[in-house]
């Protein structure tokens, strides 16, 4: 097997991941996943996939990810790398889909409107 690439999306982030058979190791943007990503939850959001398919330290990652804030990131590599496992394995889509995994969250910031002071709330009204 060479090395599998799958892009992932959350919000306006987009993650491009690459996985190989190796030791473990997840590089994001040329630093190690647990120092891009300062939070335990987001280092177990971007382990989740191994997790679930119990492949733990067989798959060395490379991703370049861009756009977004923090967790956005964390969720579209999370995209990426469950998309590259399913593509490894077809097997692993039943233990990944369940979770939600191979979903992509298409909720998006929404626009501000003409007229109003945020996306939703409005100036306010006053009769005098």
């Amino acid at each position: 097997m060479s090395i599998v690439h799958k892009i992932g999306r959350r919000k306006t982030a987009v993650a491009r991941v690459y996985v190989k058979p190796g030791t473990g190791n997840i590089t994001v943007n040329r630093k190690d996943a647990k120092v891009y990503f300062s939070t335990d939850v987001m280092v177990y959001k971007v382990n989740q996939p191994f997790i679930l398919t119990e492949t733990v330290g067989q798959y060395d990652v490379t991703v370049n990810v861009f756009g977004g804030g923090n967790t956005g990131q964390a969720e579209a590599v999370r995209l990426g790398i469950s998309r590259a496992l399913c593509e490894i394995n077809a097997e692993y889509r039943l233990l990944l889909k369940p979770e939600g995994l191979l979903t992509r969250d298409a909720r998006m910031v929404e626009r501000k409107k003409p007229g109003q002071k945020k996306a939703r709330k409005r100036f306010q009204f006053s009769k005098r």
